[in-house]
């Protein structure tokens, strides 16, 4: 048996050229964490996790699905067992998730946390579980202590337009060095298909922006002083989750007629659904225009497919799959619309299918204009994608058919505190990859070249992008 740690110094990078690149140029450069849905609560309190379950298992439906997959019953997952039971139940899962990206995850978050590097299984689980309850208690494991230790120089939170950013406002007083920003995410905004929810969050809305919401011309107006206000806190980026793009042409006075019937309790068609979405999703493009704001677009998931426990669990609780819908002429007609009116933001794109990465990389080619480097972004492998495989799949589209230098790296979209070597994992399979193609003499092997491209791509590229300098 070897005595070498699973987790070691060139974990990942299988060749010289590779290991240089990572230790020379990735390893040193801070995290900007451009996207996640972390706490805001949790920053402004500086919350100081009471054991392992509270930082690492709450909340994870990844872990959720490995586990269902390995027989565990549901209240070792999201029911009433004991939090150290239910961790027990998670380490005794981990040996049976070799080669899934959480065997990766779960070794090296245990080590950069708390420097343990041995195998999490049933036989080690008490060892680890006292050891990392013990470490958490200090206060370099608090939340404020975390975003130190990983040098994270920006995060930017996910906050719905009726948010008042109380604790957005809390954390600066708090005197914290990392700069916590909120994103504006009026997914609710769309969901003209469920008004009883509509109707609840437009009550939110008009309480937050003090003025009653009762018309369309009313929400818009809403949105945008929502938008202003965020972006006096500091936002520049919008983020939406959308099943897919929407793109049907809907008049004002049809997407006015849609809102009212909503607001009178009747449920929009699927028709008339997405006619309302593609109205009020081009007004938000605007919006952002007018601001210099980054527009992220989360495509292609297929939620809560499991209709008996999405009954009872409720969603994000480990449902979801990933979507085989034809979207990329909608997502152009999209683009398309805001560019002739001179209203396209800057805009990332995410995609969940991966047979998608080529159609997605070659409609941001489309819309680039000369104004902005790098201005249309296929964004990184996301939530199914994000593991060593897919991540060298959409760099290699980016690659192919775009410009990997102006790649604004790694997002996390996490809501763990424990997510913070996800960076690292990422930079690992960059500086792998291209150390793949050194070695093979498909690139140079020239750090004046390729350092700046590594340093670019690992924080550079996204500090000047997001408008964050």
């Amino acid at each position: 048996m070897s005595a070498r740690p699973f987790i070691h110094d060139n974990f990942l990078l299988a060749s010289r050229a590779a290991r240089r690149l990572y230790h020379e140029f990735a390893k040193p450069e801070p995290i900007l964490d451009y996207h996640c849905h972390l706490s805001p609560r949790d920053i402004a309190e500086n919350r100081q996790f009471a054991n392992l379950f509270e930082i690492w298992l709450a909340g994870d439906h990844y872990k959720w699905r490995a586990m269902r997959a390995n027989g565990v019953p549901e209240r070792f997952c999201t029911g009433d067992a004991a939090p150290v039971e239910k961790f027990k139940a998670w380490a005794a899962t981990v040996p049976h998730t070799l080669r899934n990206p959480l065997y990766h995850w779960t070794h090296l978050e245990l080590s950069r946390y708390f420097g343990i590097d041995d195998l999490l299984d049933s036989s080690s689980a008490k060892r680890i579980w006292d050891v990392a309850n013990e470490r958490l208690a200090a206060p370099e494991f608090s939340v404020h202590g975390i975003l130190k230790k990983f040098r994270v120089t920006t995060l930017c939170t996910t906050d719905d337009p009726a948010d008042d950013l109380r604790h957005h406002a809390a954390t600066v007083r708090s005197g914290l060095e990392t700069r916590v920003l909120p994103a504006f995410r009026p997914d609710a905004a769309l969901t003209v298909h469920r008004p009883e929810a509509f109707n609840a969050w437009l009550g939110r809305l008009a309480e937050t922006s003090g003025s009653e919401i009762d018309s369309l011309s009313a929400l818009l107006e809403a949105l945008r002083r929502r938008r202003d206000f965020f972006h006096d806190y500091g936002c520049r980026v919008s983020d939406h989750g959308l099943d897919r793009c929407y793109a049907d042409p809907c008049p004002d006075a049809e997407a006015a007629a849609i809102f009212d019937a909503a607001f009178r309790g009747r449920p929009a068609s699927p028709q008339d659904h997405a006619k309302f979405a593609s109205f009020v999703m081009l007004f938000l493009g605007r919006l952002y225009a007018e601001r210099g704001w980054t527009m992220q677009l989360h495509l292609g998931a297929l939620r809560n497919n499991n209709t008996r426990l999405f009954g009872q669990l409720g969603p994000d609780t480990g449902f979801d799959s990933i979507a085989d819908s034809a979207q990329t002429a909608a997502l152009g007609a999209f683009l398309d619309r805001l560019d002739a009116e001179n209203a396209l933001p800057r805009t990332i794109v995410y995609n969940l299918n991966p047979a998608d990465n080529y159609a997605f990389a070659a409609m941001m080619g489309n819309f680039q204009d000369g104004s902005i480097a790098g201005k249309m972004q296929l964004g990184s492998g996301w939530w199914f994608l994000d593991q060593k495989e897919a991540m060298e799949w959409q760099i290699n589209a980016l690659s192919n058919l775009g410009l990997l230098s102006r790649f604004v790296g790694m997002t996390t979209d996490s809501r763990s505190f424990m997510s913070y070597p996800r960076h690292e994992y990422f930079r690992r399979v960059l500086c792998n990859l291209l150390g793949r193609d050194i070695e093979a003499g498909e690139i140079p092997d020239d750090d004046a070249l390729l350092g700046p491209l590594v340093r670019g791509i690992c924080h550079g590229n996204a500090r000047q992008y997001f408008n964050l300098l």
